[in-house]
């Protein structure tokens, strides 16, 4: 990973969590137990500060940034999906951003909330707690069940197994030429699937 200080402020990794090599991570950056940075993330603490709390996950080509002053928190469980930007806003424990959704400044997300995908949440909107917001701007949609909030669940935990997984078998290796004849797939004690197939299967 590329770790630089800025103004003799240097960026804080737990031991437990797990960051890309291709992260980038800037000045007053936090991160907590148990977290997972993806790939290409680029975390800019040269302004404020950027945390993430325990178990919560930013995704491959995230970016957290914020004005000065000021705090950009994703709090325990929160799960960040690809693409996703967060400026100066705070997403509360368990709650989900959805793939290259824009979360903007004084903007809280709700405990347990999920944004959808490429929602744009303009500055100082509050999503309540466990309710899905979508859109540009984003609108609030209903709440959720208890369904779907165990699937984000489940989702966040496969990450923080990810995390692990990283830190004990992930290694730099040079490709194969062919692909091997007995070629293994790679195998999950719990497999979480799409919302959209959970919900079939409960139709």
């Amino acid at each position: 990973m590329k770790v630089y200080s800025i103004d003799g402020i240097t960026p804080v990794i737990d031991p437990t969590a797990y960051v890309h090599p291709s992260a980038v991570l800037i000045g007053d950056v936090i991160i907590g137990p148990r977290c997972y940075v993806g790939p290409a993330a680029c975390l800019r603490g040269d302004f404020g500060r950027l945390v993430l709390k325990e178990g919560a996950n930013i995704q491959d080509t995230c970016v957290m940034h914020g004005f000065p002053g000021t705090d950009t928190v994703v709090e325990e469980d929160g799960h960040i999906g690809h693409g996703a930007v967060l400026h100066g806003c705070v997403i509360k424990r368990n709650a989900l951003v959805g793939m290259n959704a824009v979360i903007m400044d004084g903007a809280v997300v709700g405990e347990s909330a999920i944004v959808a995908a490429m929602a744009f949440v303009k500055a100082r909107f509050e999503v309540p707690e466990r309710t899905l917001v979508a859109g540009s701007p984003a609108r609030i949609i209903r709440e959720l069940g208890e369904q779907e909030v165990a699937w984000k669940s489940a989702g966040t935990r496969q990450y923080q197994d990810l995390a692990i997984r990283s830190l004990n078998t992930m290694q730099e290796v040079e490709a194969l030429t062919e692909v091997e004849s007995d070629r293994k797939r790679l195998s999950f004690d719990d497999e979480v699937i799409p919302l959209y197939q959970v919900k079939q299967k409960g139709d």
